[in-house]
């Protein structure tokens, strides 16, 4: 017989990030600038 793994219950982690890894994902995000055109996206990271 098969066995239904959704049934399971998900573990749930405590996961903390590094201040740096926060900072970088804001400071990435904060930079990221996504230009659509006709049928095209352009991603543009302005440092």
């Amino acid at each position: 017989m098969a066995k239904i793994y959704s049934k399971k219950a998900l573990a749930s982690k405590n996961l903390k990030p590094k201040k740096e890894v926060v900072s970088f994902l804001l400071n990435y995000s904060q930079a990221l600038t996504v230009v659509k055109t006709k049928g095209k996206s352009f991603d543009i990271i302005a440092n």
